[in-house]
């Protein structure tokens, strides 16, 4: 079982590997993108908020695909399609095209982010101890390499198509390979049961009362997220004052601070404990905003940005672990819920900063992400809870500092 659980757990970290490169890929070449099939500035939020909005339904499908197939099997068919339907946004001629490629790919990204996210946390239960920040560190550096060859691409002005053919000859069939060893948890939810309307779960069914917070901190964390990947060139440049060549510098800086923060995370849950890591990580990301907000200069700003990874990066694999500890019985259907989350603070953080920079001033709009991370630490606890058993019959939640040890799970 023990080399079962590891190949399982090196081929899902390949999973978020090769999602990171794709996703990466997409984002990055966004004006290529536009150019390629002129896209207007008035449409072009149109096509990228319609990405987000239809992974959210495909991470809704997922939940109820999960209770008849297990997460794997969506898993090893929604990573293909969203690797050809990066593809067909290279290849693609007209509006029609990359509206049915980016459909095709939203969609599959939400069932692939639920069913990666399922596996990892029933993963994490199986092994005993925290390994979920791995998952999302591998991520985080598929996000570098597929970053790294986009501008490899613009760089050389490769067409979009010549750049994404490379990359997808070599991860599809590396994907298709690696998901033989996916484990699943328990398998498909047959056993969750009638869920009590106030919020409590009587054996597995999930509560959203018990949910939201864990929700709200997701779409908190996503918020944060946003703003630095949509707003950090702009800030240090229009704002800080920066040249061109170091606007694009933060971002980069970010990412790989994400890594590293991701790389270690594991073992400060497993010394610490989930609450103190979750609280350690929103209050770096405040500070990290604050010190954004307020930088005279651009080094000072790089900081900031250094410590908003550091600080975010962390937040995101441990909500997705504290709901499969708050529902035990229901892990798959909470992560689905949960991974909407992702989308809608997606969707929120980029308009928002853009809204508050344009009415008051960019400064002043780095403060209430600064202000939402916060809300982390009043719903901390929620990153410890597990099941305990009543007298009544219903199992709720108990707060208990888990991820201490080898048997924090």
């Amino acid at each position: 079982m023990t080399d079962v659980l590891r190949r399982g757990r090196a081929s899902l970290a390949f999973s978020f590997f090769a999602q990171g490169v794709a996703f990466a890929l997409l984002v990055t070449r966004i004006p290529a993108i536009q150019d390629r099939y002129g896209i207007s500035d008035a449409l072009l939020p149109a096509f990228l908020a319609a990405v987000p909005i239809l992974a959210g339904v495909g991470s809704v499908c997922t939940e109820q695909l999960v209770k008849r197939v297990p997460p794997s099997h969506v898993l090893r068919w929604s990573q293909p399609v969203v690797l050809l339907a990066l593809l067909g946004v290279g290849a693609g001629d007209g509006l029609w095209a990359i509206g049915l490629s980016l459909a095709a790919f939203g969609l599959a990204v939400g069932s692939l982010d639920a069913s990666m996210n399922m596996l990892g946390v029933s993963l994490q239960h199986r092994y005993g101890r925290s390994i979920m920040l791995g998952f999302h560190a591998a991520f985080s550096l598929g996000g570098i390499v597929g970053a790294s060859l986009a501008w490899v691409g613009a760089h050389w002005d490769l067409a979009l198509f010549v750049s994404y053919l490379p990359v997808v000859v070599v991860l599809l069939p590396a994907a298709f390979v690696g998901s033989r060893w996916y484990v699943d948890g328990s398998g498909p939810e047959a056993e969750v049961k009638a869920q009590g309307e106030d919020g409590s779960s009587s054996g597995g069914g999930v509560g959203f009362k018990l949910l939201l917070p864990l929700c709200l901190v997701m779409a908190v964390a996503y918020i944060g997220d946003s703003t630095v990947s949509n707003w950090s060139a702009k800030y240090l440049q229009d704002v800080l004052g920066s040249s061109e060549q170091l606007a694009t510098v933060p971002y980069n800086v970010y990412m790989v601070t994400t890594l590293i923060g991701r790389a270690v995370g594991d073992f400060g849950v497993r010394r610490f404990g989930a609450v103190m890591v979750v609280r350690a990580g929103a209050v770096v990301a405040a500070v990290g905003f604050a010190v954004v907000a307020g930088a005279p200069g651009a080094w000072v700003g790089m900081l900031g940005f250094t410590l908003l990874g550091f600080g975010l990066c962390v937040i995101v694999p441990q909500t997705f672990a504290a709901a499969g500890r708050l529902f035990p019985g229901a892990a798959d259907a909470a992560v689905a819920r949960l991974n909407i989350f992702n989308y809608v603070g997606f969707l929120i953080g980029s308009p928002l900063v853009g809204a508050l920079g344009d009415a008051w001033s960019y400064r002043g709009a780095m403060l209430v992400p600064m202000v939402l991370v916060l809300v982390t630490l009043v719903y901390a606890k929620s990153f410890a809870s597990e099941p305990s058993r009543y007298g009544d019959g219903h199992e709720r939640p108990r707060t208990a500092d888990v991820g201490r040890g080898s048997n924090g799970l």
